[in-house]
């Protein structure tokens, strides 16, 4: 991949050198910045069009000192032997746990973006596709899209033709939505509409989109990505786990000291590489291989498991105020009626004035374990959900894709499938060629549909299903969050009936219209101000 050049001038390769680690290339970390302004900076990303450098220089060029002496390399390697002179005698992987790095991966694609986000003991963020369109030309690259020479010219002919689709169609869908939705004219309007228009087009946008995510983390969680990346089967995954790890080991090389190292890193590698192939080596052998014309090539939300019951809820919620064991609790518990348990509930749980007001630790004793197939869209919302167990197969077009109504409504449904169309057929010649089907699912659009597992805790549920039922959010995960809560309450109503902030509405909106009217008052109060 011929990465997109930042084209810095002397002048302002000069006023970034002491910010970050490589002034070239799509990898680097933050250095001697406030953390506020890292953490503004990274906030800002998820809806600039452009690089996290460019950002740096077009809105925070205020916050750099012009004095400031470039980025020292060396700095590192003098704190690695003040850390192993001190701490490595203790032998203590938690240390690992104690310093952080920001670091921007940019020109990344959809399917790798999904690969750097699965730790769970990170921070992360993301270009919007909500925000940020894909209908214009990159210079120097073209449409924003994952290209490999191996995949020969039929895929990047395939890749223009879809883009050049959502090109044609994003003014034909925005227009509608300007129609369909009227209002007085403001800014906060504008952008919502073309939030709007920006969703309901999300599902042509093959994997291979390219994206820029920002990640803060601990050296504990770059180790383990990195080693992750370095054992995946995809070259793309491989390249962006040698460039962090180049990244990482200028701002604290000691935490990813093992990572090079044949005996540690490379073992670790190698294990990986190993139980990939053993699983797959099982699938084959099992027949579980995904067959075309799969009966379940649709959107489905299924309750697999539920782990405890409402006894051990409310028990688990009085447990550190109370002075007995919790086998005795639970046997208290059963003596109350139904009403006195609900009233019990009620009141441990207290009222809820916005869904940010959570119970406590107790909830976390119940557990439910959802199998979910819906478009890859959502899932890229859902996955982001780390608090969780969440495992996905492989992208295919096996089990379908679909055309929100709206589009059809628009006059752009035929289009749209012609692009799924394209895409298939691509994905199918890649794999046919011998690729790896994780490479050829670059070519699929993230309509298709995925299966994956969401394995959670009631606290959690009760986080996702509420925010991601919220009227702002996209019509596929809403699907999937006001199933969940329904069949929660199949199983325990009175756990259900606690998630009081489920947004149930249904009517066609222009779903970010309130937050964009809150955004632009803060914006006008900030100018006056």
């Amino acid at each position: 991949m011929r990465y997109p050049d930042d084209q810095l001038s002397p002048a302002e390769r000069d006023q970034l050198r002491p910010y970050v680690t490589h002034l070239d290339g799509p990898v680097f970390a933050l250095v001697n910045l406030p953390e506020t302004v890292k953490g503004a900076l990274f906030a800002r990303y998820s809806r600039y069009q452009g690089t996290l450098r460019r950002l740096l220089l077009d809105e925070f060029s205020d916050s750099l000192d012009p004095d400031a002496a470039a980025f020292d390399p060396g700095s590192g390697s003098r704190a690695e032997q003040l850390y192993e002179r001190i701490f490595l005698g203790y032998g203590d992987d938690s240390v690992a746990q104690l310093g952080g790095a920001h670091v921007a991966c940019e020109w990344t694609s959809n399917v790798l973006t999904k690969v750097l986000q699965r730790p769970r003991l990170g921070a992360y963020l993301e270009q919007s596709t909500r925000y940020i369109p894909y209908d214009g030309d990159v210079p120097g690259l073209g449409y924003r899209y994952f290209r490999d020479p191996s995949l020969g010219p039929e895929y990047e002919q395939t890749m223009d033709a879809v883009f050049g689709i959502y090109a044609e169609c994003l003014p034909r869908v925005r227009a509608w939505v300007d129609d369909s939705f009227p209002g007085d004219p403001s800014p906060a309007r504008d952008r919502a509409i073309a939030a709007k228009a920006l969703d309901l087009l999300r599902g042509l946008l093959p994997a291979a989109s390219l994206s820029h995510m920002g990640i803060y983390a601990t050296g504990q969680t770059y180790e383990q990505l990195i080693l992750h990346l370095l054992a995946h089967p995809l070259p793309e995954a491989r390249d962006y786990g040698q460039r962090i790890l180049e990244a990482v080991q200028q701002v604290m090389p000691s935490f990813v000291a093992r990572v090079p190292r044949p005996d540690r890193g490379g073992e670790w590698v190698g294990y990986l590489q190993e139980r990939d192939r053993a699983a797959d080596s099982w699938v084959a052998r099992l027949g579980l291989d995904r067959p075309a014309g799969d009966p379940d090539a649709r959107p489905s939300v299924r309750l697999l498991h539920v782990d405890g019951d409402e006894d051990a809820l409310l028990a688990a919620l009085l447990f550190e105020a109370a002075g007995v064991s919790e086998s005795d609790a639970i046997a208290r518990l059963t003596a109350l009626s139904a009403d006195e348990r609900t009233a019990l509930l009620r009141d441990l749980v207290g009222e809820r004035a916005n869904r940010r007001h959570r119970p406590g630790r107790g909830y976390e004793a119940l557990r439910y374990r959802f199998e979910v197939v819906s478009d890859y869209g959502a899932f890229r919302d859902l996955q982001r959900h780390r608090m969780l167990t969440v495992q996905w197969q492989r992208l295919s077009p096996d089990l379908g894709a679909g055309v929100p109504e709206e589009v059809d409504m628009a006059g752009c449904g035929d289009k749209y499938r012609r692009a799924l169309e394209l895409s298939e057929r691509e994905y199918r010649r890649l794999a046919g060629a011998g690729h790896d089907r994780r490479v050829a699912s670059y070519a699929l659009c993230l309509g298709f549909r995925i299966r994956y597992v969401l394995d959670l805790n009631a606290r959690e549920a009760m986080q996702l299903i509420e925010l991601r039922s919220g009227v702002e959010g996209h019509p596929s995960y809403r699907a999937v969050a006001h199933e969940m809560h329904r069949q929660i309450a199949d199983v325990h109503p009175a756990v259900a009936a606690t998630m009081t902030h489920v947004d149930h509405s249904a009517e066609p909106r222009l779903e970010r219209i309130l937050s964009e009217m809150r955004t632009q008052a803060k914006l006008d109060d900030a100018r006056t101000a």
